[in-house]
């Protein structure tokens, strides 16, 4: 059997070969392979039906950021430490308050949503004020560049080849244009800081204008928080405190249990 299965794994690893490209963009170190590596990226996009006037757009003129990589490379644990450091500095009285006011000015959207999707409108304010402060913070770096340059790094290049392929198809389907998609320094977008591969299969259009806009438009931002923690099991009108299933679908949000604690406590705070 494990003779079989190592000759049906170099079978597959040959037909894989055969089917790339032959100009397949190679991962490099340092600065030097980059414009190599974007062209061959670029008419690898096509291949995989992006227009190339969408193609021309996101990424003409996109150059290696030193600045994402020094940052990929020094990360640091920043969701650590006890839960009550942790808190103190993300569930504060200001931003409990702006919610609450947040709260009553969506009131009518939210409610569109619990109905729909099934999740409490104070869960989705709470993580709308963790990510973003209401969408104030949400980053000041063009997502393309910072995307392409850690999709060319060797570090992570598949995972982050997907997050930029993914960025693509955002423009393509008409949310947002290339100039709008400014983010985070690793590419997480908008007002709740959608990972680019979470956008395309999560983002929702609540406001019925035909996009789904996660950058501009808050209604869309809640509904499409609500449809990621639905389409991980989220349970319509069950508690979500520590402990329970609900509390575990957040996890799919952030997997730091202190993050997950302070969703659930800042939740609580609206509510009350």
């Amino acid at each position: 059997m494990r003779l079989f299965i190592a000759c049906l794994c170099a079978l597959f690893s040959l037909a894989v070969f055969a089917a790339a490209p032959a100009n397949a963009a190679q991962c490099g170190n340092d600065a030097a392979g980059f414009p190599a590596w974007l062209d061959a990226f670029k008419q690898e996009a096509v291949s995989e039906g992006i227009s190339e006037g969408v193609v021309n757009e996101a990424l003409s003129g996109v150059t290696y950021n030193t600045t994402v990589i020094h940052l990929d490379r020094s990360q640091k644990k920043t969701f650590g430490g006890t839960f009550e450091q942790f808190a103190a500095g993300r569930v504060t009285g200001g931003r409990i308050a702006k919610g609450k006011a947040m709260m009553l000015r969506y009131a009518d959207v939210l409610a569109q949503i619990q109905n729909r999707f099934g999740v409490q409108p104070e869960i989705l304010v709470a993580i709308w004020g963790m990510e973003t402060d209401y969408g104030v913070v949400s980053g000041k770096m063009p997502v393309f560049r910072s995307l392409a340059t850690l999709a060319y790094d060797c570090r992570r290049s598949d995972f982050f080849r997907n997050e930029l392929m993914s960025a693509l198809k955002i423009v393509q389907r008409g949310d947002e244009t290339p100039s709008a998609m400014i983010g985070a320094w690793a590419g997480e977008i908008g007002q709740a800081q959608f990972l680019c591969s979470n956008y395309l299969k999560y983002a929702v259009d609540m406001n019925g204008d035909g996009r789904r806009d996660l950058i501009r438009t808050p209604a869309d931002v809640l509904g499409s928080i609500a449809n990621l923690l639905q389409a991980h099991g989220w349970s319509a009108g069950s508690s979500y405190e520590v402990g329970s299933s609900n509390f575990g679908v957040l996890s799919e949000w952030n997997k730091s249990t202190n993050y997950q604690k302070a969703i659930v406590l800042f939740a609580e705070k609206l509510r009350g």
